[in-house]
C-alpha cells in the first residue's frame, strides 16, 4: 500500500459535514464529502488514529477499486482482477459483505459467494493455495456494493462497525446509534464542558457519549480492529494502536458537570444504568426516574438538555393528535432558564406543536426514518443581562428528585 492511503468513511445520512470536521481534527487530508461518507487521504497511523478516536464514522474502509460488472461473469471478471496476493495470504481468513441497489442481481448472498469464489481462485492461481472463509471473526473484510452495473470493492480496517462501542449490554427498543448519537452532539455543540440532560434518556445512548466527550475518553480504547491482522501491515498497526491507546489513556480527564438523564420507564432505567455501568461512567452519569412533561428545576449552571422522544405515529393515523398533545407539554416543560434545547424528531407535527422557533434545523435519517434535529436557545436567566445565557460555572442547585412524578401509561423511548 502506498504510504498515504486513500479512504473512505462511512456515517448517517445528513452527518457528513460534522464527520468531514471531525476527520479534519484528527489529521486527515483531501477531505471530501460524498452521498454517506467521507473520502480523505490519511497515513497508516492517521488512519488508526481516527478508527480509535471516531465518534461519528461507522465505518474506515480502503477502497480497492471501481469496476463494470455486467452479469454473474462480469462480476466475477472485475473481482478475479484485483490483485488480492497482495492482501491476502493462503493462511488469512476473510468474509464477503454484499449490498445492491438498483442491481440485476437480486440476492446479495449470490453476489457475495461469486465474489468469493473470484478471491479463492485468483489466490489459488497466484500463490498455489486457497484462504479460508471466517464470516464470524476474519482476519480481512471484503466489503463489496452494487450499484447497478458499477461494482466497488474495498477492505474493512475496522471489522465490526465503529457504533459497536462494547457498552451497549441492555438496549431497548428502537435505540439510537452510538455513533449518530455523537452526531446530535457535535451537531448541538457539546465539548463535555457544560452540563447534559437527557429528560428521555431510553438506554442511555446521548448521555453516555457525552460522558465519553466529557471524558475525553476514545472510543474505541476497549476495541480491536480488523486491520491489526491484516497480513502486510498487522504487525505495524498493532504497534502504532500500543502506542496510540497508551497516549489516549493518559490524556482522559475527571468530569466536573453534572450528566443526568430520567426516564419513567423501570426497563429503560434498568437498561440505561446497566449500559453506563459497562461504559465504566457510573460516576459520571446519574440516572433516575423522571416524567419529561413533568421535570423539576435544572442545575442552574445551565447546559444542553438533548433529547430522542418517541416519533409515534405519523401524520393522518389515530395516534397523532396524543402525539401533539405529548410534544405540547415538552414544549412547556423542556425549555427552562439557562439551557439549550436539542431535539430529534421524526414526527412532522413535533415542531409546530412544541410552539417554540429553532434557531438550527438539521435533516438527517435515523436508520430508515427521515428525520429533523432542531436546536432551540436557551431561555434567558432570570436577572440576567437580556440575551444573556447561564454561565457554565454558576453555582448549582440541588436537584429535588423527589419532584420527579412518573405516569403510569409508558411512551416508547428511543
Amino acid at each position: 500500500m502506498a504510504e498515504r492511503l486513500a479512504l473512505f468513511a462511512t456515517t448517517a445520512r445528513g452527518t457528513e459535514d460534522l464527520l468531514a470536521e471531525e476527520l479534519k481534527e484528527l489529521g486527515a487530508r483531501r477531505i471530501r464529502q460524498d452521498r454517506g461518507g467521507v473520502r480523505f487521504m490519511a497515513s497508516l497511523d492517521e488512519a488508526l488514529k481516527v478508527c480509535l478516536w471516531s465518534r461519528i464514522a461507522m465505518r474506515v474502509l480502503y477502497p480497492l477499486g471501481e469496476f463494470e460488472a455486467r452479469g454473474a461473469e462480469g462480476l466475477y471478471e472485475a473481482v478475479a482482477s484485483v490483485p488480492w496476493e497482495e492482501h491476502l495470504t493462503p493462511e488469512t481468513t476473510f468474509a464477503v459483505e454484499a449490498t445492491l441497489k438498483d442491481s440485476e442481481h437480486s440476492h446479495t448472498g449470490f453476489v457475495a459467494l461469486k465474489v468469493k469464489d473470484a478471491v479463492v481462485d485468483r489466490m489459488r492461481d497466484k500463490r498455489g493455495a486457497r484462504p479460508d472463509v471466517d464470516t464470524r471473526n476474519p482476519d480481512v473484510g471484503v466489503v463489496a456494493h452494487l450499484v447497478r452495473e458499477r461494482l466497488s470493492l474495498s477492505l474493512d480496517l475496522c471489522g465490526e462497525p465503529l457504533h459497536r462501542r462494547g457498552y451497549r449490554v441492555r438496549p431497548t427498543p428502537a435505540p439510537l446509534k452510538e455513533t449518530l448519537a455523537a452526531a446530535l452532539l457535535r451537531a448541538a455543540g457539546y465539548t463535555g464542558e457544560e452540563a447534559l440532560v437527557d429528560p428521555m434518556c431510553g438506554s442511555g445512548t446521548l448521555l453516555i457519549e457525552g460522558g465519553l466527550i466529557a471524558r475525553r475518553r476514545a472510543p474505541g480504547i476497549a476495541r480491536s480492529f480488523a486491520v491489526e491482522k491484516w497480513p502486510h501491515l498487522g504487525a505495524r498497526a498493532r504497534e502504532l494502536l500500543e502506542d496510540l491507546r497508551a497516549d489516549a489513556r493518559r490524556n482522559e480527564r475527571k468530569v466536573d458537570v453534572p450528566l443526568l438523564g430520567f426516564d419513567k420507564d423501570p426497563e429503560a432505567l434498568e437498561a440505561a444504568r446497566r449500559n453506563v455501568k459497562a461504559a465504566k461512567l457510573a460516576e459520571e452519569i446519574l440516572i433516575e426516574e423522571g416524567d419529561a412533561t413533568k421535570l423539576p428545576p435544572l442545575p442552574a449552571s445551565g447546559g444542553l438538555l438533548i433529547t430522542n422522544p418517541p416519533y409515534g405515529d405519523r401524520l393522518g393515523s389515530g395516534g397523532q393528535k396524543g402525539m401533539k398533545s405529548f410534544y405540547f407539554k415538552l414544549g412547556e416543560t423542556l425549555r427552562q432558564p439557562g439551557w439549550r434545547v436539542w431535539v430529534l424528531s421524526g414526527n412532522p407535527a413535533f415542531e409546530s406543536a412544541f410552539h417554540a422557533r429553532p434557531r438550527n434545523k438539521r435533516d438527517l435519517w435515523n436508520g430508515p426514518i427521515a428525520c429533523t434535529l432542531l436546536g432551540y436557545p436557551a431561555v434567558p436567566v432570570p436577572g440576567a443581562a437580556e440575551g444573556s445565557e447561564a454561565p457554565l460555572g454558576a453555582p448549582q442547585q440541588p436537584l429535588d428528585v423527589a419532584a420527579v412524578r412518573p405516569e403510569d401509561e409508558r411512551e416508547e423511548q428511543g
